[in-house]
């Protein structure tokens, strides 16, 4: 149990969270003031503003290089990491949003002439580049105030 003790007080790790949790919870506000709703599903969906995936990586490897320095093996380990996931959620994830909403728009017209049991397909699943910048940008300031 001792290395339960150690994960708590791991200031990278807890960068890393804290990251995630800012960035979930700013896309709840977000979508508080431009829908005038409160949807709590927006904590853990994926998409919207700001890439909680690209706070997290950032804030990851911004952690790993002021904690073990910029030259440092971890470092362009993270780095790496957090360029490939931020690569992944602008383009992979949202080229496959983008497919979505075609599908969904086909399903609809369909649905306009004949009944079909087809379900409406997750269109916010990627980001916009401002969304993973704003994201990468939010982890780098968030561990930069704590380490």
């Amino acid at each position: 149990m001792f290395f339960l003790k150690e994960i708590f007080i791991n200031d990278v790790i807890n960068v890393t969270l804290l990251c995630w949790f800012v960035a979930q919870t700013l896309k709840v506000i977000f979508t508080l003031i431009k829908e005038k709703k409160f949807n709590v599903y927006r904590f853990v969906g994926s998409g919207g503003m700001p890439s909680s995936h690209s706070s997290l990586v950032m804030g990851l490897s911004t952690a790993v290089g002021l904690k073990s320095g910029w030259a440092s093996t971890e470092y362009a380990i993270a780095l790496a990491y957090a360029l490939i996931v931020m690569y992944d959620a602008s383009g992979v994830r949202r080229a496959v949003g983008k497919q979505a909403m075609i599908l969904n728009q086909i399903i609809e017209d369909r649905h306009k002439h004949k009944p079909i049991g087809e379900q409406r397909l997750k269109e916010l699943i990627g980001h916009t580049p401002i969304e993973v910048i704003s994201g990468a940008v939010l982890g780098i300031i968030i561990a930069n105030l704590i380490i």
